[in-house]
């Protein structure tokens, strides 16, 4: 996957097995960012681990779309799926869809964003040390082992 463009490779990444899983759990106990985690997985795999310069740049960035536009557009969607009345379910499905289509584009968006703000410099460090930094960088705490399994799964 060496070379290959961010958003191949973070829909290949995304599904392997159990990377979905690790990345919603570090996003929605941890609140990480999956989007800026697949794009540190995107650099180490290109050699390229990025530094704290970069790393606090693409943190930025991330964290201002997903304010912007992916959090409200995934609040909505989950919030339309709980249950609602019978009659509106079908129509709230729909909607669903729709919104979670709007999602996914708006996180397509963000890869692109961090794909065009990448230096492109060649860093040092194992694909685990470049998502620690990246998660240091993003700030909280989530389990190292959360990390490592991560790392282990992307590779």
């Amino acid at each position: 996957m060496k070379g290959e463009a961010l958003w191949p490779f973070a829909l290949a990444v995304y599904g392997r097995p159990g990377v979905e899983a690790l990345l919603i759990e570090l996003q929605d106990a941890h609140g990480q960012s999956v989007p800026y985690l697949l794009w540190t997985l995107w650099m180490a795999a290109n050699g390229r681990c990025a530094d704290a310069a970069e790393l606090a740049r693409a943190a930025e960035l991330a964290r201002a779309w997903e304010a912007a536009a992916t959090a409200p557009l995934r609040a909505m969607r989950r919030e339309l799926k709980s249950p609602g009345l019978a009659a509106q379910q079908r129509q709230r499905e729909r909607l669903r869809r729709k919104v979670k289509s709007l999602e996914l584009e708006a996180e397509r968006m963000l890869f692109r964003m961090l794909e065009t703000a990448s230096a492109g410099a060649p860093g040092e460090g194992d694909l685990g040390a470049c998502l620690a930094r990246a998660v240091a960088a993003w700030g909280g705490t989530p389990p190292a082992s959360l990390i490592e399994r991560l790392a282990h799964a992307a590779a």
